[in-house]
């Protein structure tokens, strides 16, 4: 195996979160690794001669046609984060480059924590364990509402994204009804799942998981209209973008319940009147990888790269005819 040689492109945090003392022997084992970090490509043309890939993450500033001429070596971009698209240009893929992303391997806690936030807010456990922790009396458990469990309840999901079909996948071992609106997906049954109309979804389902992303004609997708169409005590999860959604919708929504993990902004100001809504939960941005789940994003980011030192394509390839449908 050759080693080609590779340097780092990303913000300091984001190397020390993501790229630790193991990670960095592993990628050094498969590759040629200039020593440092690049923040600022326009301080790196030295560097930038010889290199042939770029492992890049959160921060990294676009590569664009004056970096690329400044890197007549460069052919591969491994992105140990998600969405590529704040550093990776049309010149990128008018070279020729080819790129991979960590999405895959970020999808997994998101739709780790959609499932568990499926699931809590079925059987209703937060507002319970605030009743309980207010009250000190344990509720009537024979008179529990039918309204409350997670047995065949409908769970509509908006667009088969990468976390879209993670949330998929993992909802098959309960006794759940699983639709989709996907207009980009022909036949919904081959993922094991009903297709909808968007409208349908949004009216059926007793919990709506949002894995759209955030393009031109999906901001304020989920609209006021699609908003009031659900359930009474029906539940909206949004772990997308925050602009999807319509929120001064979601201040007149009283009867639904919301689980938002994104919102726009991404932090809302102090007195946004979204805190004060008891039938919305809010998270901080915490459903992507954090934490030990960095790891994963490194591990796929290594094998990437040592693909390609063996000459085989990446497992991950972003394709850019797909940079339309995608985060």
């Amino acid at each position: 195996m050759r080693l080609p040689r590779t340097a780092l492109a990303m913000e300091p945090d984001a190397a020390a979160a993501v790229l630790t003392p193991d990670a960095l022997t592993a990628l050094g084992e498969v590759c040629d690794l200039v020593p440092g970090l690049i923040t600022d490509f326009t301080e790196a043309q030295d560097l930038l001669r010889d290199v042939e890939v770029l492992v890049t993450g959160w921060g990294c500033p676009p590569i664009d046609e004056a970096v690329l001429a400044d890197a007549p070596l460069l052919r591969a971009i491994v992105h140990t984060a998600g969405s590529i698209r704040g550093h990776v240009t049309k010149a990128c893929w008018d070279r020729g480059i080819v790129v991979s992303s960590a999405a895959s391997a970020n999808a997994l806690p998101v739709a780790e924590y959609t499932l568990a936030m499926i699931l809590l807010s079925g059987k209703r456990v937060l507002e319970r364990a605030h009743d309980l922790r207010t009250t000190r009396v344990r509720d009537d458990w024979l008179a529990t509402p039918q309204s409350i469990g997670n047995y065949r309840r409908t769970v509509g999901i908006l667009s088969a994204s990468t976390i879209g079909r993670r949330v998929i996948d993992l909802l098959r071992p309960f006794d759940f009804q699983v639709l989709l609106h996907d207009p980009y997906v022909t036949d919904a049954a081959e993922l094991g799942v009903t297709g909808v109309s968007i409208e349908k979804l949004f009216s059926s389902s007793d919990v709506v998981s949002i894995h759209t992303p955030l393009l031109p004609e999906t901001r304020g997708l989920v609209s006021r209209s699609l908003i009031f169409s659900m359930r009474k005590d029906a539940v909206l999860i949004n772990t997308a973008r925050g602009a999807v959604v319509d929120q001064e919708a979601l201040l007149d929504a009283g009867h639904i319940r919301a689980i938002l993990d994104v919102t726009d902004p991404d932090v809302l100001p102090p007195d946004h009147p979204l805190w004060e809504r008891d039938n919305i939960l809010i998270t901080p941005h915490l459903a992507g990888s954090q934490g030990n789940e960095w790891q994963r994003l490194a591990a796929l980011a290594v094998d990437e790269v040592r693909r390609y030192a063996n000459g085989q394509p990446f497992g991950y390839s972003v394709l850019r005819e797909r940079l339309g449908q995608l985060a």
